[in-house]
């Protein structure tokens, strides 16, 4: 009887330990998505960061781009314009 009574509670025993490691790995696995989850939260934060530093930067050397183009040309015309004036005065000049 007394060996019955032991075989019951050793069992019992076994079955508290079970639940518990498997309450305290259901956690551990949690934990472990929470953490995944973060990772890839980072992760996307990071690749968009990226791709907005990228976009940022090409849309500036356009501008800058343009912007020398622009005043490439100006100075071309500036040029032009100034040494017409001068072809002016150098034709008054010997006439």
């Amino acid at each position: 009887m007394e060996a019955d009574q032991f075989r019951v509670n050793g069992y019992s025993e076994i079955e508290r330990e079970k639940l518990n490691l498997i309450n305290s790995t259901y956690k551990i696995l949690e934990q472990l998505e929470n953490y995944k989850n973060e990772t890839i939260y980072f992760e996307q934060q990071r690749a968009i960061n990226q791709v907005r530093q990228r976009v940022f930067q090409q849309a500036l050397q356009g501008a800058l781009g343009t912007l020398n183009s622009s005043l490439n040309n100006e100075l071309h015309l500036r040029t032009i314009s100034a040494n017409t004036g001068l072809f002016g005065v150098m034709k008054e000049i010997t006439d």
